[in-house]
């Protein structure tokens, strides 16, 4: 039997995972799940081209499922692995989701919350950045060079 090891890098490999299918339906490949006392309560990939939808970001999503999940609108006891460090959009939504905490790969210079000063989140939101930056900087990176 195998146990699973339910590290930072395990649940960023989910939302890797979830970033391969946007990258499937020619989407921005971003993925985010949503963690809840080590188990996955929903995962998310951008879906802004195929709902011709600007607010379809992977984090949006995720917080959608995980609060009709948890029937309630706080995530206060969750914590969000996501690919790419939020834009401001999605960071006000997990400001106003109280998250626990944010996990994030591959850092965004040009639209990411944390060049904010102070970053948008919550006062009790945690921030770790750096999450398997390699692999979801990589993907990000090769999407866009596919497509210049």
């Amino acid at each position: 039997m195998t146990k699973i090891n339910f590290s930072d890098e395990y649940f960023m490999q989910q939302a890797l995972k979830e970033a391969q299918i946007a990258l499937q339906k020619d989407e921005i490949p971003v993925g985010a799940v949503v963690v809840c006392k080590n188990q996955i309560i929903s995962k998310a990939h951008n879906l802004t081209e195929t709902l011709n939808d600007v607010t379809a970001h992977a984090e949006m999503l995720a917080i959608t499922a995980a609060s009709e999940y948890l029937g309630g609108k706080y995530l206060n006891e969750c914590k969000l692995y996501v690919t790419l460090e939020p834009c401001c959009m999605c960071a006000g939504a997990l400001n106003w989701s109280q998250i626990s905490e944010i996990h994030f790969g591959a850092k965004d210079e040009k639209r990411g919350f944390m060049k904010h000063t102070p970053p948008i989140k919550h006062p009790r939101t945690k921030i770790f950045n750096g999450v398997l930056e390699k692999e979801c900087s990589e993907t990000i990176k090769n999407f866009f060079k596919t497509k210049r």
